[in-house]
C-alpha cells in the first residue's frame, strides 16, 4: 500500500480566529510562586522567577526585595547588598521597604552605617504603625504585631551594636544611657516582647545586676514556655539559643535544659543546641563536684559529665558533617572533651539500631560468599 499524500496546508483567512497559545503567567502569579519558593528555601529556583519578573517590570519593589533575599541566601553577599541598596535610593515619593534597611544594617561592617540603617527602618516602621492604628480594622491586628516585632528587632539591633566590645562605641560615655533609651522604646512598643526582655536582661548583667537580670529573664520565658512547638508566637530558634546562653551565665541550668529540649524537638541537627547542652551538663558536673555530696539535684557529677561528653561528641560530629561556620564552637567543644577525657569520662558506646522482627543478624564479615542481587 502506497503512502498517503499529505494534504496541502490551507491558508488561514483573515477572518479566522488566531491559533490559541498558552497565556503567560501574570506578575502576581510569578511573585506568589517566588515567595513560595523562598519559604521552601529553594533560593536558586526562586531567583529564576524573580529575574523573570524583573525582565518584565524592572522597578517591581517586591521582586527586587526577593532578589536581595535570594542572593543573600545563596552566598552572593555583594550582589545582595546592591539589590537592597537599589531599594533605598534615589529618593522617591514612596518610602523604601524597611526590610531593605534592616538587611543592610545586618550586612554593614561599619557600626555607624549599621546604626543609621536600623534607625531608618524604625522611622519607616513607626509611620506604618501609625497608619495601621488610624484604621479601625480588626484584620490589621496581625500586620500591626508584625510591624511592632520589626521595630523591636531594629531597636535591639542598635543596642547590640552599642554593647559589642569589638566596637569602640561601648566605651563611649553615652553608651549606657543610649542602650537604656533604646530598650525603653522597645518595651514601650511591645511591653511583653521576649527578645526585648532578653536584651534588657543582658544589659542588666553587663551592669552587674544579676538579680534583676533573672527577674527579667523569667518574665521573658514565662511569655512563651508553655506554647506548642508549632505556635507562631514561639520565638525563633536563634532567640531561644540566646536565652539559653543567658541562663547558663546566671547558673539557671534547669530552664536552660528545658529550652534546649524544645529546640531539639524541632531540629535535632542544631549544632549550637548540642554544644550548649554539653556545656550545660559540664557546668552542672563542675557544681556537683564542688558539693559535699558530689551531686547536683541527686545526680552524681560522673553522670552529668557522661551526659556532657555524649552531647559534645554529637556536636563535634554534626559540626564536621555540616561544615558549620562557627569554628569557636568546635574549638571549645574539643577543649571540653579533652578535659572530660582527662577525668576518665568516656563517651557512651554507639547504639546500632536493629529491626525488631525477632531475627538475629550475623556479622557480614563472618559469613561466606554473600551475594548481592
Amino acid at each position: 500500500m502506497g503512502r498517503t499524500r499529505p494534504a496541502k496546508k490551507q491558508h488561514t483567512k483573515a477572518t479566522d480566529p488566531p491559533a490559541q497559545h498558552s497565556k503567560p503567567p501574570s506578575i502576581p502569579a510569578l511573585l506568589e510562586k517566588a515567595q513560595e519558593l523562598i519559604v521552601q528555601c529553594d533560593y536558586e529556583l526562586a531567583l529564576r522567577f524573580v529575574r523573570r519578573i524583573l525582565e518584565l517590570q524592572p522597578e517591581n519593589v517586591e521582586a527586587r526585595e526577593m532578589l536581595g533575599v535570594s542572593l543573600l541566601e545563596t552566598g552572593e553577599i555583594d550582589a545582595a547588598k546592591e539589590a537592597f541598596q537599589s531599594l533605598i535610593g534615589p529618593p522617591s515619593p514612596q518610602p523604601p521597604p524597611p526590610s531593605a534597611h534592616l538587611y543592610l544594617a545586618q550586612l554593614s561592617e561599619n557600626p555607624g552605617s549599621a546604626l543609621r540603617h536600623y534607625q531608618a527602618a524604625v522611622d519607616i516602621l513607626v509611620t506604618q504603625l501609625k497608619g495601621k492604628r488610624s484604621v479601625q480594622n480588626s484584620s490589621n491586628a496581625s500586620d500591626e504585631n508584625e510591624i511592632k516585632n520589626n521595630i523591636v528587632r531594629a531597636l535591639i539591633g542598635q543596642v547590640e551594636i552599642w554593647m559589642d566590645p569589638s566596637y569602640d562605641l561601648c566605651f563611649e560615655p553615652e553608651a549606657e544611657k543610649t542602650c537604656e533609651d533604646l530598650l525603653n522604646l522597645a518595651l514601650k512598643t511591645d511591653p511583653t516582647n521576649p527578645e526585648a526582655l532578653q536584651c534588657l536582661a543582658s544589659v542588666r548583667m553587663s551592669q552587674q545586676r544579676p538579680d534583676e537580670a533573672k527577674q527579667v529573664l523569667q518574665q521573658a520565658w514565662t511569655k512563651w514556655k508553655d506554647l506548642d512547638l508549632d505556635d507562631p508566637e514561639l520565638p525563633p530558634i536563634s532567640s531561644r539559643l540566646s536565652l539559653v546562653k543567658l541562663f547558663l551565665e546566671l547558673e539557671l541550668y534547669t530552664p536552660a535544659l528545658l529550652v534546649l529540649q524544645g529546640i531539639m524537638s524541632t531540629d535535632d541537627q542544631e549544632v549550637e543546641a548540642w554544644y550548649l547542652e554539653g556545656w550545660c551538663f559540664f557546668l552542672m558536673s563542675e557544681s556537683a563536684k564542688e558539693a559535699e555530696s558530689g551531686k547536683l539535684d541527686d545526680i552524681s557529677w560522673e553522670e552529668l559529665a557522661k551526659d556532657s561528653r555524649d552531647c559534645l561528641e554529637t556536636c563535634k560530629v554534626l559540626h564536621v558533617n555540616q561544615d558549620h561556620p562557627d569554628k569557636p564552637i568546635l574549638g571549645h567543644t574539643q577543649e571540653l572533651i579533652s578535659k572530660l577525657e582527662s577525668l576518665g569520662v568516656k563517651p557512651s558506646p554507639v547504639e546500632v539500631e536493629v529491626e525488631d522482627n525477632g531475627e538475629e543478624w550475623e556479622d557480614v564479615s563472618e559469613t561466606e560468599d554473600v551475594e548481592m542481587n
